[in-house]
């Protein structure tokens, strides 16, 4: 057995542990099951990677997440350390050889997802496997009580049937008490090591502001702190209108979402490490498994769905130690928002049943088939063909994917082939009677050569380009030419993967389900509630309200959120009668709003929004349909 540190050393450069590590690996080398509470940040891989290195055998690491599955298997790779993960789309005959090379070619980390468990060929060659140690990631995916449970994760009690005298590391960064009680017996574990690493972090502030005009308050964030950031939006849409416009500020900014390639996540991930872009506008999956040290600043655009999602994505600030900020942005009409889109949308059983019966249809899947069939579509255009609620129904497909009925990928694809159906002979008639398709015909054989034989990939906007004409009219040209019969022509613009991972069984795959469609709407409803007494609650500690709400009783005030930091001096009076008199000279000239008064007065903002609010009260102001303040007499 060779000792933490030298593997430490060797791997990955380090001298020492950070805290915890070390008692967690020493617990897992002596034999024992642990359940390991690190925030985001703490070095969670670490905790089995090293144990694992330490003994001879192959460790089994599950996880949901495809994109950090790939990431440490490509990390450990390029230490020179044999790792595998079996990811969804490849073939039965491949999983089986990769499968063999586990048990024969010395591996030491085979990363499945929970659904991988199902398959018996998974099954019984983990029976031959020599396992030294089971980490199970983002473990608290198992518990019902969970923000977060997948009812695929139960499928990891039968590696405990198999490998009873194998060690179970459980690692997650972000859980209750309820939860680690439930994920102990979920995973069968005999009197765990519970190891948590207190949530506390000195260094970050957590801010709840509430203001009128985010994107102004987005910006002078960023201005004061000029180093990198993440500010988390909840669509795609929002991620790439919020990017354009920091750049349009000065800022640079890119935007990160999951309908983008692989390359093109790379490439924006990659210059946002190298600090080429300084913000990251993105959806809330970025950031699982990044550690970059000097990110100042997490800017929330919308309230979280969870205290335990805000808390993981909060946590990718100040990473290196320094003074770093959390803000959440927030005004009235953020409440209804998060109660309409994450409570008003949940999936009734009576809808979740009708999706999956349309999905089926809508692939003509037959009953008792369609297992592993992957199938790509236009989520919108089948919303649309069915008349579905296009929220409800993406989140009856997210149900579906969580309880492993199928395996929902969003990745936008564009597919444009062309084959020539006549001879070149022919075809230059049709041109001669048509010479206005002359340019676009002759543009894509000129490129690509071997349309007559077959058909092949094109690139719209390289013939587009070479026609001299728009892509939208070469489009038109060779739809005419399909119509007419000269060519075959297939233009599609699919959003959305599909792999069903269960034949079809309509009610009785379905069926299973009704419990925890039941939990999930309760379990919603309580998280909410939490998030949005979060944001209310201006009388306690921020820092403090988080560490009570994942059990931790001792936290006294941090000192530097937007509770506890000094707050401006009372406004007295006298100040309150300057202001006001500021402000109506102000709206005399005409309406503004409460930046553009901001802006003007030499006041602290504070206490003019506190004589603004005062005035509305009073009925002294208005507020016109465009947010700006008018005085009531003009």
């Amino acid at each position: 057995m060779f000792k933490p540190e030298e593997i430490l050393q060797k791997y990955w450069g380090f001298s020492s542990f950070r805290p915890l590590q070390k008692e967690v690996i020493e617990n897992a080398l002596s034999g024992k099951d642990v359940i390991t509470l690190l925030p985001t940040g703490g070095g969670k891989s670490l905790c089995f990677q090293v144990p694992a290195l330490a003994k001879d055998g192959l460790c089994i690491v599950i996880s949901p997440l495809v994109a950090l599955m790939e990431d440490q298997v490509n990390a450990l790779q390029a230490k020179g350390i044999k790792a595998m993960a079996l990811t969804g789309g490849i073939p039965f005959s491949e999983v089986d050889t990769l499968l063999d090379n586990c048990i024969y070619g010395n591996y030491k980390f085979l990363y499945l997802s929970p659904e991988r468990l199902q398959q018996e060929i998974v099954q019984e060659r983990i029976r031959q496997m020599a396992v030294n140690l089971i980490a199970v990631d983002e473990a608290h995916c198992i518990s019902q009580w969970g923000h977060d449970f997948r009812p695929a994760y139960r499928n990891i009690a039968f590696l405990r049937e198999i490998k009873p005298e194998v060690p179970v590391i459980g690692l997650t960064a972000t859980a209750t008490g309820k939860v680690v009680k439930d994920m102990a017996e979920q995973l069968e574990m005999k009197d765990p090591a519970i190891l948590k690493r207190s949530f506390k972090r000195e260094n970050l502030a957590y801010e709840v502001k509430e203001v009128q005009d985010k994107n102004y308050y987005l910006e002078k964030i960023l201005r004061e702190h000029e180093e990198s950031a993440i500010i988390y939006v909840r669509s795609r849409k929002a991620t790439i209108e919020l990017a354009e416009f920091l750049q349009k500020k000065g800022i640079s900014a890119a935007s990160f979402h999951g309908g983008l390639l692989k390359k093109e996540k790379s490439e924006r991930l990659q210059s946002w490490l190298k600090d080429e872009k300084r913000v990251m506008v993105a959806t809330s999956a970025f950031g699982m498994g990044i550690d970059k040290p000097n990110v100042r600043s997490v800017i929330h655009m919308n309230l979280p769905e969870s205290l335990e999602s805000y808390f993981q994505e909060a946590g990718r600030a100040g990473r290196d130690g320094k003074f770093a900020k959390a803000v959440v942005l927030t005004n009235q009409s953020d409440i209804p928002l998060l109660k309409n889109q994450f409570l008003s949308t949940l999936p009734s059983v009576e809808l979740v049943k009708l999706v999956y019966k349309k999905v089926v249809t809508y692939f003509r899947i037959a009953y008792g088939e369609g297992e592993g069939s992957v199938h790509h579509f236009n989520f919108y255009e089948f919303c649309s063909q069915y008349e579905l609620n296009v929220l409800q129904t993406y989140n009856a497909l997210l149900l579906l994917d969580r309880t492993s009925v199928l395996s929902l990928s969003e990745q936008f694809q564009k597919k444009t082939r062309i084959h020539f159906k006549v001879t070149g002979r022919q075809l230059s008639f049709y041109l001669e009677a048509n010479p206005q398709f002359d340019a676009v015909a002759k543009a894509v054989l000129r490129t690509y050569g071997g349309a007559f034989e077959d058909m092949v990939e094109i690139n719209l906007q390289v013939i587009a380009n070479k026609a001299g004409t728009g892509q939208s009219e070469v489009i038109s040209v060779l739809r005419k030419l399909h119509k007419d019969g000269i060519a075959e022509f297939e233009h599609d613009q699919h959003d959305t993967r599909v792999t069903f991972l269960l034949p079809r069984e309509d009610e009785a795959t379905v069926n299973p389900l009704i419990p925890y469609i039941k939990l999930q709407l309760n379990t919603k409803k309580e998280k909410i509630e939490a998030v949005l007494n979060y944001v209310a609650n201006n009388g306690q500690c921020k820092s403090r309200q988080l560490l009570l709400y994942f059990g931790e009783t001792d936290a006294g005030p941090c000192g530097i959120c937007s509770v506890c930091k000094p707050s401006e001096e009372k406004l007295s009076r006298e100040q309150m009668k300057k202001i006001y008199f500021r402000i109506v000279a102000l709206l005399e000239e005409g309406e503004h709003s409460s930046r553009e008064i901001t802006e003007k007065l030499d006041f602290p903002e504070a206490h003019i929004l506190e004589v603004l609010r005062v005035l509305v009260e009073k009925e002294a102001l208005s507020l016109t349909p465009a947010k700006k303040y008018k005085l009531k007499h003009l």
